[in-house]
């Protein structure tokens, strides 16, 4: 794993392999952004000439290569662009900081040690540079028996020789920990179906909050037989892995706020009687990313020492088809005692999810999050990049919004029309499991919304799109799982311990 260390050395004086600095776009052609000055005088003052031979603009991700020049220790110099040019005053915001450093990290890979000498003049910047480097650093090898692309930069030095020592060392730690859960969700996402089942991914939970100090409770399939928790009990029962439910905790004795998060975790989702096509099925195993980002974020807070108690519900289950499967038109009873028409077993999340709901909700917790890869039809509303958030509070919803945005994820507001709410009547139970095809996804978290308590501000993160990257990698963005909402959940966590929204 990528180390992270912070340096306030020279930057000329630095021992390391390459030193990364920021080229941005002016109307005179690509500058050297702030924290480079060094690197530009060792090269007589022409850096910018150079950059401009080489046909280098400064647009942002652009990346060039050059040969460090005498008076600097390291062998190579990478020049990033950023973009616009910042005025005097102004400093790069940190979406911009992170997407540079992941670029150049995966740039990078097979080098051993890189300075980050990009503009982080606030520790916002200097976590933002941290964060970007260690995401871009990523690299799923698992299942790699022979050496098919170079390894991860080994150690990454974020440059803060504007910052205060103290400062910077808490902002890189920040980030270590963000940037180590968030990876350890991609990584989840990324194991295949036959080694992450609802046994084995009920085991890693116990094993890290044995790590780290946490409470962990895991109900098994008698155990929701013998509390009615039918949503997931129905969606498991067609697969040979039986169904888990994964209680995780962080409880902090200052803490005068309490979320409760619950993620979707269908280790493979293949539609169960209503098989999906093919086509629909290769990337099935990150039906669990929802349960990987609560895993994720829950640790994340914890070993952040926040002052506010989160507890994470994963809900974990495999859809499968077979002769135990649950079939289109059974009617499976909830927990809490609601019933349930299923028409479409691939409509599947929602059932897990709502059990999960109401057993966190029982809890009287002051907010629930709940984050899924949840429909297709917020993929084509949103596409690959924005997840989808509804909310029965308002306020509530532009909270998780704002810390989204504040995080660098990128999320869009959608309703919950009362109008769409008659399509999930069925004519044999409470409810039935899918509603109007039009406006799919709003119709999920109607049906979602049926199972928080009354009065308890509540939240749907539909991640269906941005959870999975089948393109090339971008910015800190590998291929595979990308962690997402993991951000937002911590920054949330961070907001509500705090009462507010001050801090880096």
């Amino acid at each position: 794993m990528t180390a992270l260390s912070v340096s306030t050395i020279p930057v000329a004086s630095l021992p390391v392999d390459c030193i990364v600095i920021g080229a941005a776009k002016s109307t005179k052609g690509p500058v050297p952004a702030p924290g480079a000055e060094a690197v530009a005088e060792a090269f007589d003052g022409a850096l910018a000439e150079l950059l401009g031979t080489l046909g280098v603009t400064g647009a942002e991700g652009e990346v060039a290569k050059l040969p460090a020049p005498a008076g600097i220790r390291a062998r190579l110099v990478l020049t990033v662009g950023l973009g616009d040019a910042a005025n005097n005053n102004e400093e790069y915001d940190a979406e911009t900081l992170r997407r540079a450093a992941g670029v150049a990290a995966r740039t990078l890979a097979g080098t051993g040690t890189v300075a980050l000498a990009l503009p982080a003049r606030t520790a916002e910047a200097v976590e933002a540079v941290a964060v970007g480097g260690l995401l871009g650093a990523y690299a799923f090898t698992a299942y790699r028996t022979t050496d098919h692309a170079a390894a991860p930069v080994r150690e990454l030095a974020i440059l803060a020789n504007r910052v205060g020592r103290t400062d910077a060392e808490a902002a890189v730690r920040r980030a270590g920990v963000l940037g180590q859960e968030l990876n350890r969700a991609r990584d989840l996402v990324n194991t295949p179906a036959n080694d992450l089942h609802p046994e084995s991914f009920a085991a890693a939970v116990v094993s890290a909050g044995q790590e780290y100090g946490l409470a962990v409770e895991v109900l098994d399939e008698e155990a929701f037989a013998a509390g009615a928790f039918g949503g997931i009990l129905g969606v498991g029962q067609g697969s040979a892995r039986p169904p888990r439910l994964v209680r995780i905790a962080h409880t902090h004795p200052e803490a005068k706020a309490s979320l409760a998060y619950v993620g979707k975790g269908i280790t493979y989702d293949s539609g169960g009687i209503s098989l999906k096509p093919v086509g629909a099925n290769e990337i099935m195993k990150r039906d669990m990313a929802g349960a990987a980002a609560v895993f994720a974020a829950v640790l994340a807070v914890a070993r952040l020492d926040l002052r506010v108690n989160v507890t994470g519900w994963l809900a974990l289950a495999e859809n499968m088809p077979s002769g135990s499967a649950v079939r289109p038109g059974d009617v499976l009873r909830m927990y809490g005692g609601r019933t349930v028409e299923v028409l479409n077993t691939d409509a599947e999340g929602r059932l897990v999810l709502a059990d999960a709901l109401v057993r966190a909700g029982e809890e009287r917790p002051d907010a629930i999050v709940d984050v899924a890869t949840l429909t297709a039809a917020m993929r084509f509303g949103l596409g690959n990049h924005l997840f989808g958030t509804m909310s029965n509070d308002d306020a509530f919803r532009d909270r998780v919004l704002a810390a989204a945005s504040r995080a660098g994820e990128r999320a869009w507001p959608m309703p919950l029309p009362a109008e769409l709410r008659g399509s999930l009547d069925s004519r044999v139970a409470d409810l039935a499991n899918l509603g109007e095809r039009m406006g799919g996804g709003l119709v999920a978290g109607l049906f979602l919304q049926e199972f928080v308590p009354a009065g308890t501000p509540w939240a749907h993160l539909d991640i269906a799109g941005p959870a999975f990257h089948e393109g090339e990698p971008n910015g800190y963005t590998p291929n595979g799982g990308t962690g997402c909402a993991v951000r937002t959940l911590v920054r949330l966590a961070q907001d509500t311990a705090t009462g507010g929204h001050d801090g880096p």
